[in-house]
C-alpha cells in the first residue's frame, strides 16, 4: 500500500509540474476537468451523480471554466446565480423526484468544487503568477507533511478526537509553522524573479501560514462528509490516495485564499 502510495504521489506531482508550468490553456483544460470528475465524487454521495440535476452542474462547471476563458461575463456572481433558478426549476417541475439537500448539494458542488479549484487557475495567470501558483501547494500539502511529521514525534494532544483522532494540536502547529519556513525559502531564492523585497518574502509567508492553518479546515470537513456518510474514500482514481477530492480537499480551500492574499501583497 505504501509503495503503490508513493508511486501514485510522484506521479502525481510529475504531472502537477508539467501542467502548472505549461499554465494557460493547458492548466486551464485539465482544472476543468478535475473539477468534473470532484464534482461527480461528491454528488455520488447524494446518489445523484448521473441525475438530470447533477447534468446541470456539470455544464455549469463547462459554462464556468468557458466564462474564464471567454470572459463573457464579468460578473461572478451571474452564472451562479443562474445555475440556481435553472436548478431551481429542475427542482420544481420535477417534483418530487429531488429532496431539497439533494438540490443544495449540488448547488454546494459546484461552488465548492469547480469554482474554488479555479483559483489555482487565476493564481496562475496573475503577475508572478508562475512563482505564486507554488504556495497553494505548499501551505497545503507542504503543511500536512510537515504536520504528520511534527504530529508523529511531538503529537500529544488531540485536535479533533472525534472527527480525525490522528491530527494532534502539536502537528498542526508544525504544519502551520513548517509552511511558513518553506514559503520563506521558496520566495527568497526567486525573490529577484518575483522583485519583491525581504519585507515582502515575510508578508507572503505569513500568507502561507494563514493558508495552512485553513487547510486543515478543508481536510477536516472534506472528512466529515465522510463520515457523515460512511464512505472511506471519495473514489479509486489515485492509487492509494483515494479520488480527486481525497488529494485535493485542502487545496480546494487553500487555493482562493492564497489568491486574494498573494494578490494583496504583491
Amino acid at each position: 500500500m505504501f509503495k503503490t502510495r508513493l508511486i501514485s504521489g510522484i506521479v502525481l506531482v510529475a504531472i502537477a509540474l508539467v501542467v502548472i508550468i505549461t499554465g494557460g490553456n493547458v492548466l486551464l483544460s485539465v482544472m476543468g476537468i478535475i473539477s468534473l470528475i470532484g464534482m461527480f465524487e461528491l454528488y455520488r454521495v447524494f446518489q445523484m451523480e448521473k441525475s438530470l440535476a447533477a447534468v446541470v452542474g456539470y455544464l455549469a462547471a463547462i459554462a464556468f471554466y468557458l466564462n474564464l476563458y471567454f470572459g463573457f461575463f464579468t460578473d461572478p456572481m451571474i452564472l451562479p446565480m443562474l445555475f440556481l433558478i435553472l436548478l431551481l426549476a429542475v427542482y420544481v417541475f420535477s417534483y418530487p423526484k429531488y429532496k431539497a439537500d439533494q438540490i443544495m448539494a449540488c448547488f454546494f458542488a459546484l461552488f465548492y468544487v469547480a469554482m474554488m479549484l479555479s483559483f489555482i487557475y487565476q493564481t496562475r495567470m496573475l503577475d508572478g503568477g508562475e512563482y505564486l501558483v507554488w504556495l497553494i501547494f505548499l501551505c497545503s500539502w507542504g503543511s500536512d507533511t510537515c504536520a504528520y511529521c511534527v504530529g508523529m514525534l511531538f503529537g500529544k494532544h488531540k485536535m479533533s478526537p472525534v472527527l480525525s483522532p490522528k491530527k494532534s494540536v502539536e502537528g498542526a502547529v508544525g504544519g502551520v509553522v513548517g509552511a511558513a519556513l518553506l514559503t520563506a525559502l521558496y520566495v527568497s531564492i526567486f525573490r529577484s524573479q518575483l522583485g519583491i523585497t525581504m519585507t515582502e518574502v515575510w508578508l507572503l509567508a505569513g500568507v502561507s501560514a494563514i493558508g495552512a492553518l485553513i487547510s486543515m479546515v478543508g481536510d477536516l470537513a472534506a472528512s466529515a462528509i465522510k463520515r457523515n456518510y460512511d464512505i472511506k474514500d471519495y473514489g479509486k482514481l489515485i492509487p492509494g490516495h483515494g479520488g480527486i477530492l481525497d488529494r485535493f480537499d485542502s487545496v480546494i480551500i487553500t487555493a482562493p485564499i492564497i489568491f486574494f492574499l498573494a494578490s494583496r501583497v504583491l
